[in-house]
């Protein structure tokens, strides 16, 4: 079988968001053709309340999903569809924005260091204006694959006969959360059609045998064509997300939260949410 290489590396940017949250995008800088179908991928964590309590006021979205990865801490969430409540440690919060929702994300003081994952996957043109839905996955319901010095938690898709709680999201992607002791070296296979980005976050490690580019926190590998990749850990160890999911190859139309394929569908959306026309179910 094919191993991937790395094709680029991606160095993550801080940047301030919301009504004023400092977090990390791995990415989501314009480049969409590098990661489709996903179109941006923000790590937050801070041990300063400052750094992330004014949260994200009610704002919309349209055309896309949204999986948010609580690693630690607490956020509170409210939506136009009338959903409220509380994302932890270990949970997960799913939205199919579809055709408009209306939301907001608040995160709650924390004794230790807040962090996660929100990853914005992109809708095709036939689904762009879907019935909006959401989805809270508790800690417990999570899936885990064990292999030789690693595992996998399994937010999203399906490895080695273990499928993970999201299954209905649109574009089938693989949302892993993947932890390798000290020194591992293990194979993942992986989908050939699939874009595959590996976003480290604790240690360091390398993602071809040849061990040609060593990746760190805050950095993105975008692998080649293949059906596997050869993780390899640091001695410090090595923790990233893996992404995977077949490109949609659609033009993409993007302002902000929404997430059109023309630049007439985008107006027409925010024209629609001044008027008060936004939400349609």
């Amino acid at each position: 079988m094919k191993e991937r290489k790395i094709k680029k590396i991606v160095e993550g940017m801080m940047v301030m968001e919301g009504a004023g949250v400092k977090l990390r995008r791995i990415f989501g800088f314009g480049d969409t053709a590098l990661t489709d179908p996903f179109l941006l991928l923000d790590n937050f964590g801070s041990k300063d309340p400052a750094d992330y309590i004014a949260g994200f006021p009610w704002h919309p979205h349209r055309g896309i999903e949204t999986i948010t990865y609580m690693i630690e801490g607490v956020v509170a969430h409210g939506d136009s569809l009338g959903n409220s409540g509380t994302i932890k440690s270990g949970q997960v919060q799913w939205m199919t924005a579809g055709s408009g929702i209306v939301h907001q994300e608040m995160p709650k003081a924390y004794d230790g260091n807040m962090r996660g994952f929100q990853l914005w996957a992109n809708l095709p043109k036939k689904e762009k204006m879907c019935r909006p839905r959401y989805r809270d996955i508790k800690a417990e319901d999570m899936a885990e694959f064990k292999g030789e010095g690693f595992k996998i938690k399994i937010i999203c898709g399906e490895y080695g006969g273990v499928s993970g709680p999201a299954q209905d999201i649109v574009i089938n992607p693989w949302f892993f959360d993947v932890q390798a002791e000290p020194g591992a070296e293990f194979s993942l296979k992986v989908r050939p059609e699939d874009n595959v980005l590996c976003c480290v976050f604790e240690g360091k490690g390398w993602f071809d045998k040849k061990k040609t580019q060593e990746v760190g926190p805050g950095q993105l590998a975008v692998l080649e064509e293949g059906e596997t990749i050869a993780c390899s850990a640091s001695k410090e160890g090595l923790r990233f997300m893996l992404i995977a999911g077949k490109p949609l190859n659609e033009p993409v139309a993007w302002r902000g939260p929404i997430v059109m394929n023309t630049e007439s569908e985008l107006k027409k959306a925010f024209e629609e949410y001044r008027k008060g026309t936004f939400i349609k179910r």
